[in-house]
Order: C-alpha cells, then structure tokens, then sequence
C-alpha cells in the first residue's frame, strides 16, 4: 500500500480559513519543538493519531484535512486542563518523531492519509 510522506506548514493551516471552519479558533497556540515561546507551566503531554479518508482528494488536501482534526484534539485537550498553547509538537507518526520548527508530517495513502502528533499542554506568556 502507498504511504507517501508529506510535509505542509503548520503555521499556513492554523491561519487558514480550513482551520477556522474546523473550529480552530485561536484560543489555544500551536507551537513546533524549536519555536521560541515563553512557558510558564506545563500541563501533562499528549498524544493524537488522526486518519481520514484520503479517496478522490490529492495528498496535500488529504493532509491538511487530517492535521486539522489532530489540532482540534490538542485544542480541547488544551481547553479541558485550562492551557492557552501545546509546545514542543512533534510528528509521531508510528511512534517516530520528525521534529521541524515549520512543518507537521503526514502520510498519505490511496485510502487513508494519517497525522499523528506529540505536545505538551501549557500555559504561555
């Protein structure tokens, strides 16, 4: 089965009106392993494994479909123990880490496109 690697920016999709439509709503910051940002506590680490249906949709719009639902779990994981941001996200897709202070990961399929991603939850300046 085809597991193509792809790789988008994190910052163009949390921007974008497909973010905003999912109910990313801006409440929760999104920050790769490698950007800067001043942390004033940690909240616990968490994981998400998205998969959607990647059939009669091209790779990258498979990708941004998937991660955005990966980010919207971190965003009511965040909300739920009162976190304003998940730092240090990395790509954990098969339990191995891509780190990139741009972009998540992605596999795409003919039937399935996958994100999985690591962070921790918390409270930022």
């Amino acid at each position: 089965a085809r597991d193509t690697r792809v790789e988008q920016s994190l910052q163009e999709l949390v921007n974008s009106q497909a973010a905003k439509d999912a109910g990313i709503d801006g409440s929760v910051r999104f920050y790769l392993a490698g950007q800067p940002v001043s942390v004033q506590q940690r909240l616990g680490e968490d994981v998400t494994n998205k998969k959607t249906n990647a059939a009669n949709k091209s790779d990258a719009e498979a990708c941004r479909w998937v991660a955005l639902s990966a980010l919207r779990a971190l965003q009511d994981g965040a909300k739920s123990r009162g976190a304003n941001a998940v730092v240090d996200i990395v790509s954990y897709y098969k339990k191995n880490e891509f780190k990139s202070s741009t972009n998540y990961e992605c596999y795409a399929g003919a039937i399935l496109a996958g994100v999985a991603l690591k962070g921790t939850y918390a409270k930022v300046k």
